[in-house]
C-alpha cells in the first residue's frame, strides 16, 4: 500500500489555487474611465467644510475680543484711579502752598505716565483683538494722560494753571469715555 506523500499532495493543492485565481481574475470585468466624486455632494461638502471653518474662525475671534476687552475694561479704573488720586493730591498742594508741592506734583506726574503706560501695554498685548472704536478711547486716554503729566511736571506756584486745566478735563474726558464703552461690572 502507498501512503500520500504530504509534499507532494501540498504542491497539487497549490498548484490547483493559482489555476482557479487566475481564472477568477481573468473573468473578472474592467471597468473604463477615471473615478471622479459625485459633483453636487462634492460641492455640499465644500460648503459645509467653509462654513465650519468660519464659524470657527469667528468663535475664536470672539474669544479673543472677549478677552481683550474683559482684560483692558477690568483694570482700567484701577489703573487710572491711582492716576486720579495723586493728581488731586498735587491740586491740594498746589492750592495750599504745601511744603510737599514739589514731591506731590513729580508723583503725581509719575503715576499719570504709568498709567498711561499700563493702558497703552494693555492695548498693545490685544494684537488687535479689541474693538476699533474701544481701542481709539484707550488710545485718547493714554495721550490725555501723557499730556496732564507734561502739564504737571511744568507747575510752580506762580504758573498760570489753563492749560492744567485744559489737560484735566481731557484726561476726565478720555477717561469716563472709555468707562463708557466698556460693559459694566
Amino acid at each position: 500500500m502507498k501512503v500520500l506523500d504530504p509534499r507532494g499532495f501540498a504542491a497539487v493543492c497549490a498548484a490547483a489555487a493559482v489555476v482557479v485565481g487566475l481564472t477568477i481574475a481573468g473573468c473578472a470585468k474592467h471597468v473604463d474611465g477615471v473615478a471622479n466624486p459625485n459633483a453636487s455632494e462634492l460641492a455640499a461638502y465644500k460648503t459645509e467644510a467653509a462654513s465650519s471653518s468660519a464659524a470657527a474662525t469667528s468663535s475664536r475671534k470672539a474669544a479673543a475680543q472677549a478677552q481683550a476687552i474683559g482684560d483692558n475694561c477690568n483694570q482700567f479704573p484701577t489703573t487710572t484711579g491711582v492716576g486720579v488720586s495723586k493728581y488731586n493730591e498735587f491740586v491740594d498742594a498746589h492750592d495750599a502752598n504745601a511744603a510737599d508741592y514739589n514731591a506731590k506734583r513729580d508723583t503725581a506726574a509719575k503715576t499719570l505716565e504709568d498709567a498711561a503706560n499700563k493702558v497703552e501695554t494693555g492695548v498693545n498685548n490685544a494684537n488687535g483683538a479689541l474693538p476699533a472704536d474701544l481701542q481709539a478711547k484707550f488710545a485718547e486716554y493714554v495721550a490725555a494722560a501723557r499730556q496732564l503729566a507734561a502739564e504737571t511736571r511744568k507747575m510752580t506756584y506762580t504758573a498760570p494753571v489753563g492749560a492744567l486745566n485744559d489737560a484735566s478735563k481731557r484726561v476726565n474726558d478720555a477717561r469716563n469715555a472709555v468707562k463708557d464703552a466698556c460693559p459694566k461690572r
